[in-house]
């Protein structure tokens, strides 16, 4: 697969949306971790749902992304002390 193919793919996959708020490099950095966390939780939710993921594997998957996230928020210093 070439590089403009794996792109393509990845933009189809992985859509990504404009975003609107006060321009600041880490809210950018945190809304595209956050799109990406949609992104993955849609395909996750959609394969249990399909019966290709147990309920189990499915918290699991959605928890350790969780996880990342509330790291990339702390790592990139969004939003004071609040929790998500």
């Amino acid at each position: 697969m070439t590089q403009d193919n794996s792109q393509d793919k990845d933009s189809f996959l992985y859509p990504r949306s404009r975003y609107y708020g006060k321009f600041q490099p880490e809210t950018l950095a945190f809304n595209a971790n956050l799109q990406e966390f949609a992104q993955k939780i849609s395909y996750i939710t959609c394969l249990e749902t399909g019966g290709k993921l147990s309920p189990e594997e499915a918290y699991q998957q959605i928890r350790m992304l969780w996880k990342q996230l509330k790291h990339s928020k702390k790592e990139l210093a969004i939003g004071g002390d609040k929790e998500i």
